[in-house]
């Protein structure tokens, strides 16, 4: 039989996802699992834009234009002029999701063996799609006791090599919920200039900022014109995951004609989903609103619970819905594992997301996890009750475990 590729074999597991098979068989022992291990909210996508989609009345479904359809473009330039981004709908490609633009903005501007520097924990895929471009992440190391603040420039430019092309941030921050502030983009941005660097930002997460912080998009710092590529999707904002709409936006134009080639390639981005996301344009800003004040009554819920558990170490996140914490194990792989294949709190577990896979140097995260509060406060409250309830347990079987490395 013909082997696969070394990079089939090796692409990194998601640390999301790689728990799924112990949950469905959770599920099928009849058991409730409440999921914190993916960034999939229980908010109902705005009705105003399924609608849409339903009544339209196209006859033929037909490709878009490879960088999405005009009029959804212009409707984002109007979106962005919110946040004080001045740009053309030439300045945006349209893509199917996030994780798209992400891809064509590390293939369009990094050669094999060039090198990424990003602040870690981060997005996890992004060392799926370091690897599919046959770049080399360079981790610079975040810190839970400072709620993983960015660390000063001069860690930034200690890692810098003839190799590097770029910096990657995700702002506000998934998997940690860090809110980095202008003052932040602004060192980042001399960097970059002085090196001749790329600063990429997810700004996927730009609506939910707490606390009374003000965003700064990437896109609006000076001299940067050709530095910036941004990420953008409407998954999160709208919850519309399953709609797979992103956005590449740059006005470095050779990004863009060389992103488009790839756009080309994959022909067009979804029709119906763009029928969709342009319609969440159309609509007033009461639904955000709402959805922003739910994910902070979300935030303050797992906060104030994780800060009575033994042991555990959190904070308040700034931004996203996100937050990482430390727990009082040797291997939060193992943790999350047993939770639900030999747990249950009054017929329920808890699924999160081991935070090993968040990191690229070795051996860091291993007694991290991610909680993604996506789910309504009453089952929030009702999933740390599980996870409080499991680590007093857990102290039991982890004694009877061999060492942590064998674990």
């Amino acid at each position: 039989m013909p082997s696969t590729s070394y990079r089939g074999k090796n692409v990194p597991l998601s640390p999301f996802r790689k728990l799924v098979p112990f949950a469905d068989k959770a599920k099928e022992a009849g058991k409730h699992v409440y999921h914190l291990n993916i960034g999939q909210p229980d908010i109902e996508t705005p009705l105003y834009a399924l609608q849409q989609v339903r009544e339209n009345q196209l006859r033929v479904l037909a490709y878009s234009p490879a960088v999405g359809q005009l009029s959804y473009r212009k409707k984002l330039v109007d979106y962005y002029q919110k946040f004080d981004i001045e740009l053309t709908p030439d300045d945006i490609i349209v893509t199917t999701g996030g994780s798209e633009a992400i891809q064509f903005a590390m293939l369009s501007c990094f050669d094999i063996g060039d090198e990424v520097i990003v602040p870690e924990p981060f997005y996890a895929n992004y060392n799926g799609f370091a690897q599919i471009g046959s770049l080399l992440v360079r981790p610079i190391t975040c810190h839970i006791e400072d709620g993983f603040a960015l660390p000063p420039i001069e860690a930034f430019e200690a890692v810098v090599t003839d190799k590097t092309r770029g910096i990657f941030i995700t702002n506000p921050n998934n998997p940690t919920g860090c809110f980095y502030t202008r003052e932040d983009l602004e060192k980042l941005a001399r960097l970059c200039k002085a090196y001749d660097l790329f600063l990429f930002v997810d700004e996927v997460y730009r609506e939910f900022c707490y606390d009374g912080q003000e965003f700064f998009s990437a896109l609006r710092l000076e001299g940067m014109e050709d530095h910036v590529i941004v990420v953008d999707s409407i998954s999160k904002r709208y919850s519309a995951c399953g709609a797979r709409i992103g956005a590449l936006v740059t006005r470095n134009e050779g990004v863009l004609e060389a992103a488009t080639r790839y756009a080309k390639l994959r022909l067009s981005p979804p029709g119906l989903a763009q029928i969709l996301a342009e319609a969440t344009l159309d609509m007033g800003t009461d639904y955000m609103d709402q959805v922003t004040e739910e994910y902070n009554r979300r935030r303050q819920v797992v906060y104030n619970r994780l800060k009575g558990m033994p042991g555990v170490v959190s904070y308040l996140p700034g931004g996203a819905f996100y937050c990482f914490v430390k727990l009082p194990v040797r291997s939060a792989e193992h943790f999350c594992q047993w939770l639900l294949e030999s747990f249950d709190h009054e017929g329920a577990t808890v699924m999160l997301s081991p935070g090993e896979g968040f990191y690229a140097t070795p051996g860091l995260g291993r007694d991290e996890a991610r909680i993604a509060y996506i789910l309504n406060e009453h089952d929030l409250g009702k999933a740390m009750d599980c996870l409080e309830v499991a680590l007093e347990v857990y102290k039991g079987v982890e004694a009877q475990l061999e060492p942590v490395s064998a674990l």
